[in-house]
């Protein structure tokens, strides 16, 4: 058995995160919510999102058939997507430090994925705040702070040394899970 909870590597413009971050507490229990910047590990690996390729439309189509296996409902895609979630992601670590970086990150990714809105907007980051019952206002200016922009840094820069390739990743002991479809296979890797 791992001795302390798997971390969970979400960023709120991947609605592959979404889709594991709506299921990840049932399937693989408590889990340590991390929020981290995929952009800067697509720069680490040298090459992007799928979205930005010809395999676009299959991943959407992907992404909509999981989301209603899963009874989540049909995905509304914010406009633009993939968009600039780095205010979304900042916001996310300073709710961390509020102790409210779940909350936080699940209502920014509801909004993105279920009601289709544009998280670079801090109208939207102040909605998912006010969600997670923390003061919008007070979130966006902790968010633009060089501490918080700091900590994003780190905590990507470290991810990316631990092994994270992408989000949603579940991280249990050493070993990743990277995808919605290894949720079971971190499960299976805590029972171990």
């Amino acid at each position: 058995m791992v001795a302390s909870p798997p971390r969970f590597f979400v960023d709120v413009g991947s609605p592959y995160a979404w889709l594991a971050a709506e299921r990840v507490e049932a399937v693989v229990g408590e889990v340590i919510w991390e929020p981290i910047l995929l952009g800067a590990i697509f720069a680490a690996r040298g090459f992007g999102s799928w979205s930005l390729t010809e395999a676009r439309a299959e991943g959407i189509e992907e992404v909509e058939r999981r989301g209603v296996a899963y009874g989540l409902g049909p995905v509304r895609w914010p406009e633009p997507w993939p968009g600039n979630t780095l205010l979304a992601m900042r916001a996310a670590v300073a709710a961390d430090a509020l102790g409210a970086g779940r909350a936080f990150l699940l209502a920014a990714l509801r909004l993105g994925f279920v009601h289709g809105r544009d998280l670079s907007d801090p109208a939207a980051v102040v909605d998912a705040a006010s969600t997670a019952g923390i003061e919008g206002s007070e979130l966006l200016a902790a968010a633009s702070t060089p501490a918080v922009k700091a900590a994003l840094r780190e905590r990507t820069d470290a991810a990316i040394a631990l092994g994270v390739q992408g989000v949603p990743t579940v991280l249990v002991g050493r070993e990743p899970f990277w995808g919605d479809d290894r949720l079971e296979d971190a499960a299976r890797a805590l029972r171990v």
